[in-house]
């Protein structure tokens, strides 16, 4: 670890950190740069346990001793500033006290995730990255084996979505499918039964699909506002509906991934 304070912002080596807030921008450089950004403690520690390895880090004076024992043994630039220096650089207060930029990990196949896997979240084009991150949450907290994203969906491993799964998406295994819906193809023949999660006339209650669930069971979930696609629905065995009451039709897509995954979960696993 090596500890540089900074009085200006004109190093080079900060631009991992500099225009965080610019969503955009950050969606094309961090993919294309092989980086994703790690915010708080906390996150950068899940993301060493991973064995991700990080390329820079970002710390407030005052929460400097709190990264030295995660960071002692880490060749890697540590740059230290004040609050007003920093907040000038990222484009937002640091109030979790810590940003490092992490080299992004290579995606495994599909097939590597599926071969062992009993439960698997699809993510249908969903865009908002802090939905993603709930489901991550969802998945990991409620015992699902994978997630696989299609081409459209948000960045797992975006900011916002990191900090929201609380650092899970560092732990999920997940992939991003090469096409889809041609990527159902892949799941039918590893054996799952794919059961999207839908408002239709043919859905059947979540109730019900539970009571007799398959062994494997891959679990299809749509984009905000519209849903699942007519493509999706008709590449899946079963379409399942969370009943509701007083009449509120459906849930939050972060939401829904936490009822349903309870519901099928096929044992509550430790951490």
């Amino acid at each position: 670890m090596h500890v540089i304070r900074i009085n200006d912002l004109t190093d080079g080596r900060l631009g991992d950190f500099a225009n965080l807030t610019d969503v955009a921008l950050r969606r094309r450089t961090e993919p294309a740069g092989g980086l994703y950004i790690a915010e708080s403690p906390k996150v950068i520690s899940r993301a060493l346990t991973a064995g991700h390895r990080p390329r820079a880090v970002l710390v407030l004076e005052q929460w400097l001793a709190d990264l030295e024992p995660l960071l002692a043994d880490v060749d890697v630039p540590v740059f230290v500033g004040d609050s007003d220096l920093l907040e000038g650089l990222t484009g937002f207060n640091l109030h979790r006290g810590a940003l490092a930029s992490m080299h992004r990990p290579e995606l495994p196949p599909v097939a590597e995730l599926l071969r062992d896997a009993r439960r698997v979240v699809v993510l249908e084009d969903i865009v908002d990255h802090t939905n993603v991150g709930a489901i991550f949450r969802s998945v990991a907290g409620l015992g699902a084996d994978a997630v696989l994203v299609t081409p459209r969906c948000a960045d797992p491993l975006y900011r916002r979505s990191v900090r929201v799964s609380m650092g899970t998406v560092l732990q999920v295994p997940w992939t991003r499918l090469s096409g889809w819906p041609d990527g159902a193809d892949e799941l039918t023949s590893a054996g799952f039964h794919i059961a999207a999660l839908a408002l239709t006339d043919t859905a059947i209650s979540l109730d019900e699909f539970a009571a007799t669930a398959p062994d494997r069971v891959a679990l299809v979930l749509g984009t905000e506002g519209d849903g699942l696609s007519n493509a999706a629905l008709e590449a899946a065995d079963t379409v399942i509906t969370i009943p509701m009451m007083h009449g509120v039709d459906s849930l939050n897509v972060a939401s829904a991934s936490a009822v349903a995954l309870y519901a099928l979960r096929t044992e509550l696993r430790g951490p």
